[in-house]
């Protein structure tokens, strides 16, 4: 791998499957980043240039102050590397992206809350888990988002049962599915923190979605090549 391509790390749980890691690894690279797979098991990098919180399973309840669920699965020490990464990359204005859970993450560091269960808290919801953009999403004029993907509304996937509720500190929504859940979200404070509640990674043939992919890489290259001391642009 070429020295020049910006290094971007991605978070994992331990065990996801080696096909769901290659669509990880081929949207980063595709658009010259260079992938490097983060979970609990693994040491982290001394350095990375950007960072995507990736999906995977439900976020502990007790960190957004939540009843718990018996039913579901968690990953506490994902979250904890996940939350520690955070506090590593916000304060330096290092780009974030956060994938459907990642999304949430992002969320709830920033104080917070999540929806546990759409389909319990939303009557007559109908299920749509699918990896196929089948769901259609109304993004937030002259929101950042916005600007990357170049348009209004979109085709999405949809994997979740849970959902951001109450923004966190800085935290502004800037996408909802018709039903009128939060689907994307972004920081007022830092220059590319951004969370969508679907899977861009699945999606290689939509152009909106890999830009979406392609920005993570060039904020990236922005904030590595950056002069120390100044915000990245």
């Amino acid at each position: 791998m070429s020295d020049t391509r910006p290094l971007i790390g991605i978070t994992t749980s331990d065990d996801k499957s080696q096909i769901a890691w290659l669509f990880d690894w081929f949207a980063i690279w595709r658009h010259g980043g260079r992938p490097q797979r983060l979970s609990p098991s693994r040491p982290l990098p001394e350095h990375l240039d950007g960072l995507i919180i990736g999906g995977g399973d439900d976020i502990q309840a007790h960190l957004y102050n939540a009843e718990v669920q018996l039913d579901v699965r968690v990953d506490p020490q994902r979250d904890e590397l996940e939350l520690e990464l955070l506090e590593r990359f916000i304060p330096t204005c290092a780009p974030v992206l956060g994938i459907c859970r990642g999304a949430q993450l992002i969320n709830v560091y920033l104080g917070g809350t999540l929806d546990p269960d759409i389909y319990t808290t939303h009557e007559g919801l109908k299920r749509r888990r699918t990896v196929l953009p089948r769901k259609t999403v109304d993004i937030v004029g002259d929101s950042r988002l916005h600007r990357i993907l170049r348009v209004s509304w979109c085709r999405i996937n949809s994997l979740h049962h849970q959902a951001v509720q109450r923004a966190g500190r800085g935290i502004e929504i800037v996408a909802r599915d018709r039903d009128g859940l939060v689907q994307g979200i972004e920081s007022r404070d830092h220059d590319f923190l951004i969370g969508v509640q679907w899977h861009p990674e699945w999606l290689i043939f939509n152009r909106p979605q890999q830009r979406l992919i392609r920005a993570l890489v060039k904020a990236a290259v922005r904030h590595r090549d950056r002069p120390t001391g100044e915000p990245t642009a």
